[in-house]
């Protein structure tokens, strides 16, 4: 048995999140959508695809929601791209925390709508 990649990640979100999903994940970040299989589309929730490797980022409902403050996903930003999307999430009113900590790794992190941590990672 050998692991070979990372098929998709999940976080999570309250009932009735697709709209800022979609808003958030889909408008603000850029991914686009895809339509989640039907015996899962009833549960809630919205799938986007991460580049061009076949990777998904899965927003689940989950009734008793509580964000994730610690764990979270690392989603990879094209080169040059990381500033551009740094502003354009101020601009949309979120709070950008540039992290220095690794020399010549160009990242910050923002909070998704219900308060997920998202880490940011790209060349400048």
């Amino acid at each position: 048995m050998t692991i070979v990649g990372l098929d998709h990640v999940q976080v999570a979100a309250p009932p009735g999140c697709e709209r800022d999903a979609r808003g958030f994940y889909g408008g603000l970040l850029g991914l686009e959508e895809i339509v989640k299989p039907e015996p899962l589309a009833s549960r809630g929730g919205a799938w986007f695809a991460l580049g061009s490797g076949g990777q998904q980022l899965h927003v689940g409902v989950e009734e008793d929601f509580a964000p994730a403050r610690k764990a979270h996903p690392a989603l990879a930003v094209a080169l040059g791209g990381i500033e551009v999307l740094a502003e354009r999430l101020v601009e949309a009113g979120c709070e950008v925390r540039w992290d220095s900590s690794i020399q010549g790794v160009a990242r910050f992190y923002v909070d998704d709508p219900w308060g997920n941590r998202l880490e940011l990672v790209g060349s400048s």
